[in-house]
């Protein structure tokens, strides 16, 4: 029975809820992120926000909340030669990938991840891919994961779960599932307060922008990342609406 968990936790949407998931399944949970020197760096600050709130409001869950990590990984941007490492514009490459995809990323942080789990004593790597949202990025995909699961339990000689709650639904549903831990985690009104902490403190904007505040939260508006992001609010907001 797995019993702890590792959040590889970036401050934003996807995988604050993907940290929502972990505490209300998990009596001890940690989260990790990365400084790759991308240009959203502001994400680092936003996700110490986050963890914030989620201890003040949901006091259920601060109890299992245990440590942050933050690890270093300059030389994936230093290697990379993207959108989000560099000062480019968003463009489509020749490859049919969006220049937004830093190669080897996800492979490396789960790496990562892995190894600060196998020192911790964490069972369970969580992360936010997926399918269904996402640029075609092959490092989200499900068989990337499930190859990831066997050879990072080989290579360290244990038995890891990599475990993907967003793999097969889209950011409206996303948000929808939010709501349903905010609900189901005892705190009163805790749906509410989950969308509402979700759209106050995390961070999604490719470009950094926190000066511009929409219904789903702060961002430029105009990058992928928040076109996706707030679509899926919006759906989500409509489904709302129709319920009631």
């Amino acid at each position: 029975m797995h019993t702890t968990a590792l959040v590889l936790f970036s401050g934003g949407q996807d995988s604050t809820t993907c940290l929502a998931h972990a505490l209300a399944r998990y009596r001890r949970v940690e989260t990790v992120a990365f400084d790759y020197r991308q240009r959203h760096r502001i994400e680092l600050e936003s996700r110490l926000n986050v963890l914030r709130e989620l201890r003040a409001n949901f006091p259920q869950w601060s109890a299992k909340l245990g440590e942050d990590h933050v690890l270093d990984l300059a030389v994936l941007g230093e290697v990379s030669d993207t959108s989000l490492t560099r000062d480019t514009a968003f463009k489509m490459e020749a490859s049919g990938l969006p220049n937004t995809f830093v190669p080897g990323r996800n492979l490396l942080f789960m790496t990562l991840a892995a190894a600060l789990a196998y020192r911790r004593g964490l069972q369970v790597l969580v992360t936010g891919v997926c399918e269904t949202d996402f640029s075609g990025y092959p490092d989200c995909r499900d068989d990337t994961m499930k190859a990831l699961q066997l050879a990072l339990s080989l290579g360290m000689d244990q038995r890891f779960l990599i475990e993907t709650p967003l793999m097969w639904i889209d950011k409206a549903q996303t948000w929808e599932m939010a709501r349903t831990l905010g609900e189901q985690s005892g705190q009163l009104n805790g749906g509410q307060t989950l969308i509402d902490l979700i759209v106050e403190h995390t961070h999604t904007c490719y470009l950094g922008d926190r000066r511009q505040r929409h219904a789903w939260g702060y961002g430029c508006g105009t990058c992928p990342a928040c076109e996706l992001r707030a679509k899926g609010y919006e759906g989500f907001a409509n489904e709302t609406r129709q319920r009631t």
